[in-house]
């Protein structure tokens, strides 16, 4: 048996085959290449989305830097208490304000309402505290332009930076919330909870949130694996620092692990006859092989 890793990007399957002769042109293509066709964008309209809580310090110079890379940039002001508002307008954003704060699921459904609300293609959501780098923007959407990808993880932990200076216990956390969402599906990742993603338009349309808090981004992901979405993962730099993360990590984490534990569960059983956990890349005439993405 063959493995067919695609060089470009890192997705969350790899592909058996039997080495043999090919027939013709469409027996010799890869099994994932014969999945339902995603399609290719050739001038596609981006979107960034880029819920805060008092970013003000960060927000302007950010919002600077990704308009370089996209048509639109929106900020979801999460009740922030600083000038989060008046730099991210002054710097060219439209801003969604929220009355008070209502956590980063609440954020992240209103970043894909914004979205929803324009011919918005592909959506790109990073986080307002200068941790992501912009320029990372472009790697991100091209698995999505190129017809390939449904969802695209800016994972940590693809490629080793030394601006990656991401604390022992954040890694292990990170990890074990990680290793919850993998464990009994056919689908591997290796960031289940990075902020930096970009995600095709039909994604948008029908996922829905219902997690409030930081669960959000392990229930979009499992979501989308149970509609079958394909979801790949690219290498990103991530810069922390004292202001990267205005949460207690203990209270955090485990408020995340229990959200994984209750979606999984609730993913387990299958709804209208369709197979619980089918995995991303699966669909009535194919199914995948997966394994983990290169750790």
């Amino acid at each position: 048996m063959a493995i067919i890793r695609a060089p470009k990007f890192f997705p969350l399957e790899a592909i058996k085959e039997p080495i043999a002769q090919p027939r013709d042109r469409a027996s010799s293509l890869p099994e994932r290449s014969r999945l339902a066709p995603r399609a290719q964008l050739l001038r596609p309209k981006i979107t960034a989305a880029i819920p805060c809580y008092n970013e003000g310090q960060f927000i302007g110079d950010l919002v600077l830097q990704t308009r370089r890379l996209v048509d639109q940039v929106v900020v979801v002001n999460d009740g922030s208490q600083d000038g989060t508002s008046s730099a991210a307008r002054a710097a060219g954003a439209l801003v969604v304000e929220h009355g008070s704060n209502k956590g980063y699921g609440e954020a992240i459904a209103s970043c894909f309402q914004a979205a929803r609300k324009t011919d918005t293609d592909i959506l790109v959501t990073l986080d307002g505290d200068n941790q992501h780098t912009p320029d990372d923007i472009t790697a991100l959407t091209g698995p999505i332009v190129r017809g390939e990808a449904d969802i695209v993880i800016g994972s940590r932990f693809l490629r080793q930076s030394p601006q990656t200076n991401m604390r022992r216990y954040r890694r292990l956390g990170i990890r074990m919330i990680t290793w919850l969402c993998n464990v009994g599906s056919p689908v591997k990742m290796t960031d289940s909870q990075s902020g930096f993603r970009a995600y095709r338009r039909s994604v948008i349309e029908s996922v829905t949130l219902t997690d409030r808090r930081m669960g959000a981004s392990v229930e979009l992901l499992i979501k989308a694996r149970k509609k079958g979405f394909i979801i790949c993962e690219v290498p990103i730099t991530c810069r922390y620092h004292s202001e990267s993360s205005k949460q207690n990590p203990v209270l955090h984490g485990l408020g995340v692990v229990l959200a994984v534990v209750v979606f999984r569960l609730k993913n387990m059983w299958p709804v209208n006859g369709a197979s619980a956990e089918s995995g991303i890349g699966r669909n009535d005439q194919n199914a995948v092989s997966q394994e983990s993405a290169s750790r």
